[in-house]
């Protein structure tokens, strides 16, 4: 995780933890564990598929989360904070 910001790792991490209804510290250790059952349980196929590409590649998300998008969509999310 060296080479990604731990902000936008963090927030990441929260809106991933939202959408998919797991509290953001459970999901973190599922993860960090090699554990994504419950990270693409109700992702369609599609979804499926980039979420296991980008965790094979961090700086991918790095690269996503740097984005004027991303960022802006992150700011929605969390009501700017």
């Amino acid at each position: 995780m060296n080479n990604i910001n731990q902000e936008n790792l963090d927030g990441l991490l929260k809106v991933v933890s939202q959408k998919l209804g797991v509290p953001a510290e459970q999901l973190q250790q599922e993860l960090k564990a090699g554990k994504f059952d419950n990270a693409i349980k109700n992702m369609n196929q599609t979804e499926a598929n980039k979420f296991q590409q980008a965790i094979k590649n961090p700086q991918m998300v790095e690269k996503l989360m740097s984005t004027p998008q991303a960022k802006a969509i992150y700011q929605k999310l969390t009501g700017g904070q």
